[in-house]
């Protein structure tokens, strides 16, 4: 049977729940008829419960707010359930009828005396609910693992290729160096063997002691560039060996010692 004087907004009470605190929850009280209605709440568990107001008159046509506070809550029920539940009796009035005038009696049922009751449960819910998250589609997501995969798994275009043009630059630097030092010794060659015939072209004051002297010194010349000779042949074995150029002058400045040493003792 539906209520004639008051509607009650909501018809289930949701109570915010957090363990050690205080919460609230309010009921409007709608008074759908042309006159004075007078109203009173009560709970099962009024020791849990404070209720204000928890009496009083709606004009015609009006409404009136009621403010619940739950007590703080020492444990969590299982699942949540609550047993409690409000009860909103309510009466017509005569006009002009305050809170004042309001007393116990108002309210007990007797013949040709109506009084309407309303049923309120209470429902818990949680006191501080995590927003809401928007989810991304399936193919955005699949599109977003594939680029992490490729970028993870396969090394960039430009990185191998700068590693390739460093590997590149590195031997052709090795090559020019091994080109410097032939052309260095071969340099080095050919000063020898012009000095050398410049000094057996002119006068000897001396030709015992001349000779011996350009004997002896071509001979520490010729060690000398020997062992550089064989230090570059066991480092820059991978160059390729030396010029024809190089291997003339090499056989000149022997032949040129090899007469010096046994051609002046004939």
């Amino acid at each position: 049977m539906s209520n004639t004087l008051l509607r009650v907004c909501p018809s289930d009470l949701k109570m915010p729940f957090e363990l050690k605190k205080h919460n609230s929850a309010c009921l409007e009280l709608i008074n759908k008829t042309d006159q004075w209605v007078a109203f009173k709440v009560k709970t099962t568990n009024p020791r849990k419960y404070a209720v204000r107001p928890a009496s009083g008159v709606v004009p015609p046509r009006g409404s009136c707010g009621i403010t619940i506070t739950m007590q703080a809550p020492k444990e969590i029920p299982p699942d949540y359930y609550c047993k409690d539940k409000f009860l909103v009796q309510s009466i017509a009035a005569e006009v002009g009828t305050t809170q004042k005038d309001i007393v116990p009696g108002m309210f007990s049922k007797a013949p040709g005396k109506l009084v309407e009751e309303f049923k309120v449960r209470v429902v818990y819910v949680p006191a501080n609910p995590p927003s809401p998250v928007p989810e991304e589609t399936e193919e955005e997501d699949g599109s977003l693992d594939s680029d992490v995969d490729h970028e993870v798994g396969r090394p960039s275009t430009s990185n191998s290729a700068t590693g390739q043009g460093h590997t590149l630059r590195s031997r052709a630097s090795d090559d020019e160096d091994d080109s410097t030092s032939k052309l260095e010794l071969e340099s080095r060659y050919a000063e020898e063997n012009k000095k050398m015939q410049k000094e057996l072209a002119g006068p000897f004051k001396d030709d015992s002691v001349s000779k011996l002297e350009l004997e002896s010194r071509y001979a520490e010349e010729n060690k000398k560039i020997q062992k550089e000779l064989d230090l570059l042949r066991k480092t820059k074995a991978s160059a390729g060996g030396f010029s024809a150029t190089f291997v003339l002058l090499v056989f000149l400045l022997g032949s040129l010692l090899g007469y010096l040493m046994f051609g002046s003792k004939a």
